[in-house]
């Protein structure tokens, strides 16, 4: 099955051209032209998310369960043609995208049998005590209520998982919040697919048709225009710090501010620590190199920093990551602009002082290959530089002196989306003094894993301090996902005629 792209942004069920175009810069194949968005498409947006909400976020959890579950079947319903568009928009292989669909299509199914099931409205009741001195007590519920309408910016390194039908847009769909999607240029002909399935479960459910738009490229002004309108209520981001930050600042600055759940980078460091390294060093080493490769190294949670304990282990474990990352093949990376800004990392490490190159490459354009540098903690804390993600399979192996060196290094780190530490049973004791700290630095805390490789459940967490995120207490994966685009409200003597069919 063929895709043609036509090129058009869909606003509220209808397909509107734009007055100027953009190219596609696909990794290979033909290149196509769509709309460039403009600020009266973010406004009629907005106005017809306005307007559906008051049908959809008062709708049946059932209702919006079976709407999940439609939006699933008709992405699966067009899965060889987003599979072949998108691997020539990103130059992603097809296991690849055959994969992120289906945790895409899982994620939606997941959040509507979560919905279904009640629990994250989060209800609570107090009984009424009118004998109660000196002051009777009124009866009160409690529970979950939607926010309205929520714009989400598509990511680059998750053209389906984390964009059109992402996580974003399906929580907020699961919470009751129509959607505006700003997508993202480098897979528009992708967005547009997914958002055919959207607009065609729509239909299907009979929703109304505001409940989704997507606005097709543009330049910063459109995506400025729709964090500060007023009729949008929340915010969902995925992308770099610097463009993160400044939409943040924009959601900050409104007449009415409102939340902005940016999920913004991150180095991901792992502590080696000292029986593991003695005991498997290799196979630790083997496995890093793989996990810093894996997508060219295009993952917010690529372990970029390998901490270990100096010694003859160490430079064991050094080799074979030499080795490893050696062995690895170019890797088409998703942009051209991505590539280029991986080679500017890339340089940025090797002139830093007291960097020591282990294994240097060369990139060709829009392909990478991996580096590897080895530097000492204490010219990590000497150098702020060392400290910002470089996006592309780059390693740097710190080099600590003893456990209070590591302990130091944890402390000087951001926040970030995970920390991993890698030990045996001998080296519990130490992991006891590093893992209070590891834990105020992340969201996630791995033992003896990598964290590429994000699952969708219950119970994960991917977010953490600034500056991997602008919300230390959201997710933006997994059901608790769904809690960023609800808020409580309390019924005090409310008459059960009057009290939401949930309660």
């Amino acid at each position: 099955m063929t895709f043609t792209p036509h090129g058009k942004h869909l606003i509220a069920g209808d397909w509107v051209a734009g007055d100027d175009t953009f190219a596609s810069a696909p990794a290979f194949g033909p290149a196509h032209d769509y709309a460039v968005g403009r600020l009266t498409d973010v406004d009629r947006a907005a106005k017809a998310a306005e307007a559906a909400f008051w049908q959809f976020g008062y709708a049946s959890r059932a209702d919006r369960a079976a709407f999940l579950n439609a939006i699933a079947d008709e992405i699966e319903n067009r899965g060889a043609a987003i599979t072949e568009i998108g691997t020539r928009e990103t130059g992603l292989p097809a296991a690849r995208l055959e994969g992120e669909r289906g945790r895409t299509t899982g994620q939606l199914r997941l959040f509507a049998d979560h919905i279904a099931k009640g629990n994250y409205l989060d209800r609570r009741f107090d009984a009424a005590l009118p004998d109660r001195a000196p002051l009777p007590r009124p009866e009160m519920h409690m529970m979950q209520r939607p926010i309205g309408p929520v714009a989400v910016f598509g990511a680059s390194n998750f053209p389906l998982a984390f964009s059109t039908a992402g996580g974003d847009t399906a929580a907020a769909f699961a919470a009751g919040c129509p959607v505006i999607v700003k997508g993202h240029s480098a897979h528009p002909g992708t967005g547009e697919i997914i958002a055919e399935a959207i607009h065609a479960a729509i239909k299907r459910c009979d929703m109304p048709a505001g409940v989704f738009s997507l606005i097709q490229g543009g330049d910063r002004a459109v995506g400025a225009a729709l964090v500060t309108h007023p009729l949008i209520k929340a915010v969902g981001f995925t992308g770099s710090l610097a463009g993160g930050r400044a939409l943040f600042d924009l959601c900050a600055a409104r007449p009415e501010p409102i939340p902005f759940f940016g999920e913004l980078g991150s180095v991901n460091p792992m502590f080696i620590l000292g029986s593991a390294m003695a005991a498997r060093g290799d196979d630790i080493a083997k496995g890093w190199a793989a996990s810093l490769t894996m997508g060219a190294g295009q993952f917010c949670t690529n372990p970029g920093i390998a901490v270990v304990l100096e010694g003859d282990h160490a430079d064991a474990f050094t080799k074979s990551a030499q080795a490893a990352l050696s062995a690895t093949a170019p890797q088409t990376m998703l942009t051209d602009g991505i590539a280029a800004a991986y080679q500017s990392g890339q340089k940025r490490i090797a002139a830093t002082q007291g960097v020591r190159d282990i294994l240097t490459t060369t990139c060709d354009q829009r392909e990478a290959t991996p580096y590897l540098y080895q530097t000492t903690v204490q010219n990590w804390l000497d150098n702020e530089t060392l400290t910002e993600e470089v996006f592309g399979p780059l390693g740097l192996i710190v080099v600590a002196q003893s456990p209070d060196e590591m302990r130091a290094m944890a402390q000087s780190l951001q926040g970030q989306l995970t920390c991993t530490l890698h030990l045996d049973d001998a080296d519990t004791t130490v992991a006891r003094t590093l893992l209070p700290i590891l834990e105020r630095k992340a969201g996630r805390v791995l033992a003896n894993g990598f964290p590429t490789g994000v699952e969708v459940s219950d119970t994960m967490v991917h977010g953490g301090p600034y500056p991997a995120s602008t919300n230390f207490g959201a997710t933006s994966v997994g059901t608790l996902s769904i809690r960023r685009f609800l808020r409580p409200v309390c019924y005090q003597n409310m008459p059960a005629a009057l009290l939401p069919a949930d309660i």
